[in-house]
Order: C-alpha cells, then structure tokens, then sequence
C-alpha cells in the first residue's frame, strides 16, 4: 500500500519537482506582476531613459537641515517628560526597590545628558550654525533641568528631602526658658 503522493524511489512527487521543474509552455501568457514588484523589463525601460541627476545640496540648505535635526534633540528630552511623569505617579511614594531605581533613573539620565551637552551638538556645529545652536543648547539644557526638577519633586514625594524643622533637629540648640514655674502643694 504506497501513497499516491510517493514515487518508486521514496522521496515525495513535490521533491522530485523541486528538482526538475516542468516545461512552461512560451505561448502561455505571463502571470501579473504582484503590486510594488517592477519586472526587470521595465527597469530596462529606465535605464535607457537620460536620468535626471539630483544636485548637492548648498552650505545654507546643509545649515538648515543641520538647525532642524539639533532641534529635535534639543527637544527629545521633553518628550520623555509625561511618560516619566505616568511611571512616578504609578510608582508610589514608598520606599521600594521599584520606586528607588525610577528616581535613581530620574537623576541619571539628566545629568549625564547635561554633562554631554557639547558632544551632542558637535556634528551639527560649522561656521553658518554656530551663531543659532547656542539657542539650541540652552533649550536642551532647559529641558534636562525639568527632567531633574521632577526627579527633586518626587523625592520630595517620598520624604526624603529635609524640608521640614523636624528633619533638622540635631543640629538644633535647646532653649533656654527665660523663667520657670514650679507648682507648690501647700
């Protein structure tokens, strides 16, 4: 009892015609090309037509494109502030490995993006940029002090800033009581 879809040496009929494909028939028509796959047919058609070559940019639209992409970074620190904003509210304000690590993370990351400033907007600096990626600077760094303002504020949140006067009771003097009363039984 072999399968109809066996042949007499063992392997499956789709093996064999993996193998050896059969003839097409030249008069069949072609199938259709799927969408967005062009046929190398008409990439010949391309290539005998004269292309239009793009010219190089000028200093000024290199400057601008430069401006616009600085822009951006100066600006990605903000965008990371509501979502951090969603995961300190959803942390709590207890003390907890979680809530420590997102603060920790809190002060990380700006100080560090504060101590790089000048990296990050060295491949965007030449002469026509030089005048306006000061402004640019100045905005990032505006951005990576709320990112460490937030940080501050949680902790804040969670009591471990020294902002009461009972926090500073050790360093605190007793008073001295300028008269005493004494009750007396008589």
């Amino acid at each position: 009892m072999s399968s109809p879809s066996k042949t007499p040496d063992s392997r499956p009929y789709w093996a064999i015609q993996l193998e050896n494909p059969p003839k097409r028939n030249p008069n069949a028509p072609r199938p259709r090309d799927p969408p967005g796959y062009t046929s190398s047919s008409s990439s010949k058609r391309q290539a005998s037509k004269p292309s239009l070559a793009r010219k190089p940019p000028t200093t000024a639209e290199t400057d601008t494109l430069k401006i616009k992409k600085s822009w951006e970074i100066a600006i990605a620190p903000a965008k990371q502030l509501p979502m951090n904003a969603i995961m300190m509210y959803m942390s709590g304000n207890s003390l907890q490995i979680f809530s420590i690590m997102m603060v920790f993370m809190l002060f990380k990351n700006p100080i560090i993006g504060l101590m790089q400033t000048n990296q990050m907007f060295t491949r965007f600096e030449t002469e026509g940029t030089r005048k306006t990626l000061w402004m640019v600077k100045l905005v990032y760094v505006a951005m990576q002090l709320a990112a460490l303002a937030m940080g501050v504020w949680k902790v804040n949140g969670m009591g471990l800033l020294p902002t009461t006067r009972s926090d500073w009771l050790a360093w605190e003097t007793a008073r001295e009581p300028l008269e005493r009363t004494i009750f007396a039984f008589r």
